[in-house]
């Protein structure tokens, strides 16, 4: 295998102190996937670099220029605060001719805005819940029957920033009171979607050309709240107290009707092909007890921390963690170069 120079391109805020090396470190938790990262970089044999991002991209060009990475390895999930705004830094490494992992600016664009979308999925028949975006600035005109309940999120927003038990909304007024949240608080356009109700799973997807479907995970409830809904709030994503507390599980799949996992998989390679991504994602489902599947959003460069559902689901497949971060590695190179994995 080929030593590398990889340069990590991370928020600037989570550059991992040199002196952490301990798992107990309570520093761990903040920069958990750069350290897992990173580690599993130097264990491989690569030289990395890792440069802190905010809103300047010369770092970026000074680096590439005096110490001629091989690859980026690109961690960034917004550039000046703005999560809408990564693929600016993606479309910068294009232009500098400089491979990198994950996702390429088109498909980070198409994407991440949750309409969008839903709109070019809807137009090809991949059924997706019912939705309407209300722009920020602009005043809460009169409703069309909106269909309740509808669960009311950021548009561009990752990580279920947002997403709370209120965002889970029954008639307008509550509609009105969410959407005028996500404006003032979160600072985006808000969209209300359609609740569907059904099991949530999560496909993750290795590939550029050549797609591979990892095996799914699933967000399993098993002490559901009395007419509570069951989805994915920031409190369930970061929370592991809350998480015990209310028997919420991140799990593997256990069962799922016959011939239900190759139709996942089939659809799941559509959508990542529709929406142009790369590199790796994840897709997130909605599977109905009549066995109907929705999408609910698609993930370009999800987490990759080791405890997180990718490696997970890597381990699984029989990729230990440094041969997925290898894995992304190739994939990027590959891409650069038009080219299959090899």
């Amino acid at each position: 295998m080929k030593k590398l120079r990889v340069m990590m391109l991370v928020h600037w805020s989570l550059v991992p102190p040199e002196d952490l090396r301990d798992p107990k470190d309570p520093r761990m938790e903040k920069y958990h996937t750069e350290y897992d990262v990173k580690t599993a970089l130097e264990t491989l044999g690569h030289e990395v670099r890792i440069l802190g991002i905010h809103d300047d991209i010369a770092s970026i060009r000074k680096t590439v220029e005096e110490w001629q990475p091989h690859i980026a390895f690109n961690l960034l999930e917004d550039f000046a605060g703005v999560s809408a705004f990564d693929y600016y830094v993606v479309s910068f490494l294009e232009m500098m001719r400089l491979p990198y992992t994950g996702c390429n600016p088109r498909g980070l664009l198409l994407a991440r805005d949750k309409a969008l979308s839903k709109k070019i999925l809807g137009y090809h028949r991949v059924n997706v819940p019912d939705f309407m975006v209300f722009a920020r600035g602009r005043k809460i005109g009169r409703l069309r029957r909106p269909k309740f309940p509808l669960i009311v999120k950021a548009r561009m927003e990752e990580g279920s920033v947002g997403i709370a038990q209120s965002s889970y909304v029954e008639n307008e007024p509550q509609l009105r009171e969410r959407v005028a949240f996500i404006h003032e608080k979160i600072k985006d356009d808000a969209i209300a979607e359609q609740y569907i109700e059904g099991r949530e799973l999560y496909a993750t997807i290795l590939g550029n050309i050549k797609l591979e479907v990892l095996p799914l995970r699933e967000l399993a409830f098993n002490k559901p709240e009395a007419g509570a809904p069951r989805m994915a709030t920031y409190k369930v994503k970061w929370d592991e107290k809350y998480r015990e507390r209310w028997g919420v599980e991140y799990q593997f799949v256990r069962a799922l009707p016959n011939g239900g996992a190759e139709r996942i998989e089939r659809l799941c390679k559509r959508v990542y092909r529709l929406l142009d991504m790369s590199g790796y994602g994840r897709i997130d489902l909605r599977l109905t007890a009549a066995g109907a599947i929705y999408v609910l959003e698609a993930n370009p460069n999800p987490g990759i921390a080791r405890d997180e559902d990718c490696a997970l689901s890597a381990a699984k497949a029989g990729l230990d963690y440094a041969n997925f971060i290898q894995r992304l590695l190739n994939l990027g190179l590959a891409a650069h170069q038009g080219q299959e994995e090899s």
